[in-house]
């Protein structure tokens, strides 16, 4: 289905639909909770309050950052398809 969007709308412009959409907003908002996380802590800090100061990323915050690696992969693709 998405190669018959992008055939329609030209080769200049990938078409994307609404889960293309929402595949490339999860990358950009697991950054932004990881630095939320990271700059402002959270709950699950006071968990652990044995090495409050341990390391300055927190769980959580390490967890947002693999999963907005994770979800890169919509990104290299958009950016693959705009260089090919």
């Amino acid at each position: 289905m998405i190669a018959v969007q992008r055939e329609t709308a030209g080769a200049d412009a990938p078409a994307l639909g609404a889960a293309g959409w929402l595949n490339l907003a999860a990358a950009p908002t697991f950054a932004i909770m990881a630095l939320l996380t990271g700059v402002l802590g959270g709950p699950a800090d006071m968990l652990c309050p044995a090495a409050p100061d341990a390391w300055p990323l927190g769980g959580m915050a390490v967890m947002y950052a693999l999963m907005s690696a994770f979800h890169m992969a919509p990104w290299l693709r958009l950016i693959a398809s705009r260089r090919a």
